[in-house]
């Protein structure tokens, strides 16, 4: 086996290795353990953005042509950003009680149909309908402690965007303001993993402070989207 197959092999591994943060994760959830699972759901983030820059380097589709490592990608995605974090909407206690298990079972499904449409990365790096992003909701949730209404509310938002032909940045790949939004990301990854290191009872103007970068997100997208029509 050649050098090259091995290490594509390994950048194979490496997005798998997500599925067992993932394991961990709800591990730490189960034990109530937040902080840690917060930890853990931040490294997925970091595998998730790594890999497809390592997949292109080392050629993996190019040498390993019987594996299909977006299928992999798909399976860990959904993983880290759907079933974790609908679990930990339960276990937080973000939810109304009597209603918190057909709350948390809708991002279940919105996503599923989401991730099986085959434009749901748009051939111009866009996402189609609402992104996966149910770690940031139920991160903001649980360190703004905000109302269980309100995060049913928006939970039900947010899985009917889903199904909402709407194309959404795709922060690392889309070529408008790339630098500019790839910039304000990293400055927003710093002030997220703080949070987390302060959590449970984080710096409120840092929380608030933080959530300029998705509001930057949702504005960049939607202009964009005018732009299109």
């Amino acid at each position: 086996m050649s050098s090259g197959l091995v290490i594509a092999w390994l950048v194979h591994l490496y997005t798998a290795s997500g599925a067992v943060i993932a394991f961990l994760a709800v591990f730490f959830i189960e034990q109530a353990k937040f902080q840690e699972a917060f930890w853990l759901m931040s490294l997925a983030v970091v595998v998730d953005a790594t890999d497809g820059t390592l997949a292109r380097a080392a050629r993996v589709k190019e040498l390993i042509v019987s594996f299909d490592g977006d299928r992999l990608e798909d399976i860990v995605d959904y993983l880290n950003y759907v079933l974790v974090p609908s679990l930990f909407l339960i276990r937080a206690d973000l939810l109304p009680q009597g209603d918190a298990l057909w709350l948390a079972a809708l991002p279940l499904v919105a996503s599923a149909y989401g991730f099986c449409q085959k434009e749901a990365k748009t051939s111009d790096h866009f996402f189609l309908g609402f992104p996966s992003y149910w770690n940031i909701v139920a991160f903001y949730f649980f360190a703004m402690q905000t109302p269980r209404w309100f995060n049913a509310f928006l939970i039900i938002i947010f899985s009917a965007l889903v199904f909402v032909p709407f194309k959404y940045v795709y922060p690392s790949r889309s070529m408008v303001l790339r630098g500019l939004t790839v910039s304000l990301g990293t400055v927003w990854a710093v002030m997220v993993l703080t949070i987390i290191y302060q959590l449970p009872e984080p710096t409120p103007f840092l929380v608030f402070a933080s959530l300029l970068f998705p509001a930057y997100y949702l504005g960049l997208s939607f202009w964009l989207e005018k732009r299109r029509q």
